[in-house]
């Protein structure tokens, strides 16, 4: 169940909790969540995944250019897939952001959401200056009557996974390291809108993608190979985010060819999952040798599906 406020939380239930703003809900934000809800049970504990929107940067550091993996409603629809009994999305404020660690986990943690148990990830900080770590919660237990349960860093080759790596990840082009520290395949939601019909011209019609949130995480600049779902059929594509600089372009455009595919789909609201990237976006000497790099293109992304075995 999603609670948008923490005034609409009415249960008196004892209950098990964990915190954070679980930006990319990625593999390691999972183990955190599955035993919670592992715990839950044998412990008969109502569990409760308590996290926060807006980004606390986006407020306490008017951070406008932190771009997140998520977008709120991708990540309420990712965590509620997770057997949670209550996911509580609580708005993010500067007011909230003042509250005291003992305030905290006092008025909210124990005496709002009931707390007999705590499970966060070694690393979490809380309260005003985010100045209170695990072994303040601890203590806090003691105070309260409430377990703390830490979760060490879960690491890939040695490398911790963190939705800051994987965000860095992106930004630098690199989906498939992305979608293995994700463990699902990056993915994002747009309107499919009228372009300038280029692609057209040059036979490889391209539909436009509009992304409505601008704080949603868009890759570096560059072809991609991707898949969407269309009238309940997956749907392959060889995806451009950038400018278009063999037409002297300057304004960022996400724009897919699906292979196979020739229906009109304007305005549909589609979901669009980045499996690889195959090139940097180029400005190309003629539009005859920007279709002979697409022609390329299309063979490598057929090889690469093919190889998928799907």
């Amino acid at each position: 169940m999603i609670t948008k406020d923490l005034k609409d939380y009415n249960s008196n239930s004892p209950s098990i909790i964990t915190i954070g703003t679980f930006d990319g809900v990625h593999i390691g934000h999972k183990k955190i969540i599955n035993q919670l809800t592992s715990t839950s049970s044998k412990e008969q504990l109502t569990s409760i995944l308590l996290s926060f929107f807006p980004h606390p940067k986006m407020v306490l550091q008017n951070d406008r250019e932190l771009k997140l993996i998520n977008t709120i409603t991708e990540k309420e629809e990712l965590l509620n897939n997770l057997d949670l009994d209550y996911l509580i999305i609580k708005e993010f404020t500067k007011e909230f952001s003042r509250l005291s660690a003992l305030e905290f986990v006092r008025d909210i943690l124990v005496n709002k959401l009931n707390a007999k148990h705590i499970i966060i990830g070694y690393d979490h900080h809380f309260g005003r200056n985010r100045t209170a770590n695990i072994e303040q919660l601890k203590e806090f237990g003691l105070l309260y009557d409430f377990k703390v349960t830490e979760i060490l860093a879960q690491d890939i080759n040695d490398i911790a996974i963190s939705s800051t790596k994987i965000r860095k990840a992106l930004i630098n082009g690199e989906i498939q390291l992305a979608n293995k520290f994700l463990g699902y395949d990056y993915f994002f939601n747009g309107n499919i809108v009228h372009g300038n019909s280029i692609g057209k011209t040059i036979s490889f019609p391209t539909a436009n993608i509009e992304v409505h949130e601008s704080y949603k995480l868009v890759p570096k600049n560059g072809v991609y190979i991707v898949k969407t779902i269309i009238d309940k059929k997956l749907i392959f594509g060889m995806m451009n985010i950038g400018v278009n600089p063999t037409f002297d372009g300057t304004k960022q455009s996400i724009e897919i060819h699906f292979l196979n595919f020739n229906k009109n789909i304007y305005n549909q609201n589609l979901t669009i999952y980045m499996i690889s990237r195959i090139r940097d976006e180029k400005k190309f000497n003629s539009v005859e040798d920007l279709k002979t790099q697409l022609e390329l293109d299309k063979v490598s992304t057929l090889s690469y599906i093919e190889s998928l075995n799907i």
